[in-house]
């Protein structure tokens, strides 16, 4: 086994000095392109999560100025999370790399994905300490349509790059729902009721739960109470891109930074 996974490395390096790496976004061929990385250019180019949005659940705002506050939604009804980090908004080269990865079957985005999130929120993830990162749950159906979960391929990059054990099986979905794009906010939430259940003790613990994309929220919600009712003592989120709620659009100068995420 040692010996074929140096062969497999030094494969890999001959490969890359004979054929110039090409980004897996935009293809473009780079000598600054390590193999399985987004160039230089779509990384600038993927919007960062900046204020002004709200402290709870990084809803972004389309006011240029003003300072950060909880939105109508955490406003009426405070999840039982305590904050949601994201590499950037849901828009762009980030957008297009998490549909590849999602729908289109490139699997080899999960390692430079995962990389730029564990970067954009490493403080908040440090000072936070969580005992486990909990990927979103698929049903057993749209599981085996789709043939893997990417929210579960994610977690275990990130628990490579952060040290932190996967609790894979912790957090399960106990019936099938219908797909929740298309939906509106209140009908997502009814499609998600009890939709979870906890098979193994969580009792003290604090958890990060991971994600691919964050819209309205209610899947993060109820992950997030169920994990609380059954004992977590507290329950963060961290997804690969944060969408604005209701098509909102979010101005050009977007990619400013006033503080808040990186």
């Amino acid at each position: 086994m040692a010996l074929l996974n140096t062969l497999q490395r030094e494969l890999a390096g001959l490969v890359e000095l004979l054929l110039p790496a090409s980004c897996l976004l935009c293809g473009r061929p780079s000598a600054s392109v390590s193999l399985g990385e987004l160039c230089r250019p779509c990384q600038m180019a993927i919007p960062p999560l900046c204020s002004p949005y709200c402290p709870r659940c990084s809803l972004p705002y389309t006011a240029e100025d003003g300072s950060d506050h909880l939105c109508e939604s955490c406003s009426r009804r405070v999840p039982d999370f305590s904050w949601v980090a994201a590499a950037g908004l849901y828009d762009g080269p980030l957008r297009q790399g998490v549909q590849r990865f999602k729908y289109g079957g490139q699997l080899n985005l999960d390692l430079p994905l995962a990389r730029m999130l564990a970067q954009r929120c490493e403080s908040l993830v440090r000072d936070f300490r969580p005992d486990g990162l909990v990927p979103v749950p698929m049903d057993r159906r749209r599981l085996r349509d789709r043939t893997y979960n990417q929210a579960d391929l994610l977690a275990r990059r990130l628990a490579k790059i952060w040290r932190i054990p996967v609790a894979s099986g912790l957090l399960v979905r106990c019936r099938a729902t219908v797909a929740q794009r298309g939906l509106k906010e209140t009908d997502r939430r009814r499609n998600l009721k009890d939709a979870f259940v906890v098979r193994t003790p969580v009792s003290g613990r604090r958890l990060l739960l991971i994600d691919d994309v964050l819209t309205t929220g209610a899947t993060a919600r109820e992950c997030a109470r169920t994990l609380r009712a059954g004992g977590a003592a507290e329950v963060a989120v961290a997804v690969l891109a944060r969408a604005p709620r209701h098509g909102l659009l979010i101005p050009d100068n977007a990619s400013r930074s006033k503080g808040g995420l990186p």
